[in-house]
């Protein structure tokens, strides 16, 4: 009997799918990519939060991009070469799925909880190649007119 558990305790684990945390390996951080667009779908949980973002038809860089201001924490890091070497998708999509950072460092940040319909701006990361689904990993995130470093904390 005690062998039949431990084998459904092990099938379970199999099909349950993967919802542990992962690291920015797999994000081409040569590459950053800029997002503007309406939030859709917000999941604001952990292990972190996520939405999607419906970008416009004619999506463009804001002509500002290079010169916004971003939190002390990462301007003197790497802000100035990331805003400046922002660039936008090549592929098409009108929809992206954005990670955002955990939920712990999203309120230590107070970035104000978002909801779907709200206007979002977003500076991330995705696969070598723009290949797989069109997924980006945040790394800045413009919301109400201020900027919010989401690798680092606020302190």
């Amino acid at each position: 009997m005690q062998r039949r558990h431990l084998l459904l305790a092990a099938l379970a684990g199999r099909a349950a799918p993967a919802w542990a945390h992962h690291g920015w390996g797999g994000f081409d951080q040569d590459r950053p990519l800029y997002l503007q667009g309406t939030a859709r779908k917000v999941a604001w949980k952990n292990p972190h939060v996520e939405l999607d973002v419906e970008t416009p038809a004619g999506l463009a860089l804001p002509a500002d991009l290079p010169r916004r201001a971003v939190p002390p924490q990462s301007a003197g890091v790497d802000a100035s070469h990331v805003l400046a070497n922002t660039r936008l998708p090549t592929r098409q999509d009108r929809v992206w799925h954005v990670e955002l950072a955990p939920l712990t460092r999203m309120q230590a940040w107070q970035v104000p909880e978002l909801h779907d319909g709200d206007r979002v701006e977003v500076i991330g990361y995705t696969s070598n190649g723009e290949k797989g689904e069109p997924v980006l990993r945040a790394e800045y995130l413009f919301v109400g007119g201020k900027a919010y470093g989401l690798r680092s904390s606020p302190a």
